[in-house]
């Protein structure tokens, strides 16, 4: 057998291989579970005007432009330079879009999910400014933290800092007005005090 059709064998025997890997059930469910949650994730961003204008001057799928960026802006994280601006970057674009859009609405949904995010984004950003190193000294692995956990603050999807406003901070805040107040100690006037003076005067 010549050289060459031992080459073609080979190439037979590899494509062979390849396609029944490609043919096996538990790859075919994979891909279908995949190619759903592709869809699921296009159908999610079509509700915004500016995803559908990158598809139509890309000619690529939303999907695949939102997959394609999370992927390099997750790579550009991995660089420490990189992480803090990648980080509050994810943080403060899509909020800052969604809490315009929240102004011209009359619920108070959206209100209570975007004011709960930006005070928790905003502690993120306080605790940076003042304990950066030893945060990053004790959790090495802080922004893929804080930026897997503003995301779930911020995505439509999950809308986890209406979640967090529901579970935690409303029954705080009603827990301390339940509380009654101290009674504030009356203060007499003058013309109380000069009352009491001629009372007694006329005693």
């Amino acid at each position: 057998m010549s050289y060459q059709s031992n080459v073609q064998a080979g190439q037979a025997k590899t494509k062979s291989a390849a396609e029944q890997v490609l043919n096996h059930p538990v790859v075919k469910q994979a891909q279908d579970k995949a190619n759903y949650y592709v869809a699921q994730l296009d159908k999610e961003l079509g509700k915004y005007p500016y995803m559908t204008q990158i598809e139509q001057k890309t000619s690529v799928p939303k999907a695949w432009v939102f997959i394609g960026t999370s992927i390099l802006l997750v790579i550009g994280m991995l660089f420490n330079a990189l992480a803090a601006p990648i980080s509050n970057f994810i943080g403060w674009l899509l909020p800052a879009y969604l809490s315009f859009r929240a102004l011209e609405t009359k619920g108070s949904d959206d209100d209570i999910q975007w004011l709960t995010y930006w005070v928790v984004f905003g502690f993120f950003n306080f605790l940076e400014s003042v304990a950066l190193s030893l945060v990053l000294y004790y959790f090495p692995f802080y922004y893929v933290f804080k930026t897997a956990f503003i995301v779930w603050l911020q995505l439509p999807a999950t809308q986890g800092a209406r979640t967090l406003y529901l579970s935690v901070a409303r029954p705080l805040l009603d827990s301390s007005s339940k509380r009654a107040p101290a009674s504030a100690p009356t203060t007499a006037t003058s013309d109380d005090l000069r009352a009491k003076v001629a009372s007694a005067n006329a005693l």
